[in-house]
């Protein structure tokens, strides 16, 4: 697997995301109160940006329409949305996160 840096661990807000754009692909990087978690940035509804999404707990929910997903596992909660989202590997080495690409 190929590990690539993404950001410091304290540059993500407790129950909060950021967007993280890589070789054309957006990236959403968690921290819940359960550890750091990523998925595939964009709502498998629409083509939306989940960055200004709500995190509570374990769950992002989408700005656009409502749509939410369980982070850890990227699976589909609520319509509209019904596909899930695409999960990666997080790694933390020195406050340092790597998302395996």
């Amino acid at each position: 697997m190929n590990w690539t840096y993404v950001c410091e661990t304290d540059d993500v807000d407790e129950e909060d995301l950021i967007s993280w754009d890589h070789e054309g692909h957006v990236y959403a990087i968690y921290n819940t109160e359960e550890g750091f978690f990523a998925t595939d940035g964009m709502c498998t509804h629409e083509v939306q940006s989940l960055d200004e999404g709500l995190v509570v707990g374990k769950v992002i929910e989408c700005p656009l329409h409502g749509g939410r997903f369980d982070i850890p596992t990227g699976k589909a909660l609520s319509a509209p949305a019904c596909v899930d989202l695409k999960t990666y590997q997080l790694k933390i080495e020195d406050d340092k996160i790597y998302i395996g690409l």
